[in-house]
């Protein structure tokens, strides 16, 4: 069956993936703001924490790129991996993604600096698994409307980018980086696609099938 791109559309081939881009953030980061502006998904979104409770799930179409499912994964917060405001079962959800796209609000409400909350974010994922750590990710900056410091905001992205992280910043609001948003996410699965479909291969070509009737 042939994608959007005229490319045949990616058989997932591992059943435990739920989605391809998981959003990761604390509670109030934009992540269902954000799911609701690229996608047909319309999660419950308010001013208080933890209006998501479950995942929930949007595709998300490209010009030039194959549609790919993302997920807004409930808060994270200090704590998340010992069960903290139910974290360890967020946590789960997140080791079904594909890839990940960290949100840091900047906007200056949030409770955190957003330097603090990507230092609690990654350490959160490692103590619950290193493996979440190794997932392809890239860093999202939300809220860009509400920023009128643009020389902090300069500085936290040197930071990121100083840990080699790619940094995007976005208001789902305004639009504000959205198109630029979804045509690297849309890039970053067509990678992580393409790289587990060849590790796929590799592993099938690597066993050896063996007919016991015929085998002395």
């Amino acid at each position: 069956e042939k994608g959007e791109s005229g490319h045949a559309c990616w058989i997932q081939l591992d059943l435990k993936i739920m989605a391809d881009v998981g959003l990761v953030g604390f509670p109030n980061s934009g992540k269902s703001t954000l799911i609701q502006c690229v996608s047909m998904a319309r999660p419950k979104i308010a001013d208080y924490p933890f209006t998501t409770l479950v995942p929930q799930l949007g595709v998300v179409k490209s010009k030039n790129l194959d549609p790919f499912i993302i997920a807004d994964i409930p808060g994270i917060i200090e704590g998340a991996h010992i069960g903290r405001g139910l974290g360890d079962r967020f946590l789960r959800h997140i080791e079904r993604t594909a890839c990940l796209a960290l949100m840091l609000d900047v906007s200056g409400f949030s409770a955190n600096p957003p330097d603090i909350e990507y230092a609690t974010l990654i350490e959160e994922l490692k103590l619950f698994s290193p493996k979440l750590t190794k997932k392809t990710r890239i860093i999202v900056l939300t809220k860009m409307d509400s920023v009128t410091d643009f020389g902090v905001l300069d500085k936290l992205q040197l930071y990121l980018e100083s840990k080699k992280e790619t940094v995007f910043r976005i208001s789902a609001l305004s639009k504000e980086g959205i198109p630029n948003l979804i045509d690297s996410l849309g890039r970053m699965v067509k990678r992580e696609r393409l790289h587990q479909i060849d590790h796929q291969v590799k592993f099938m070509k690597s066993k050896q099938f063996k007919n016991s009737i015929w085998d002395d």
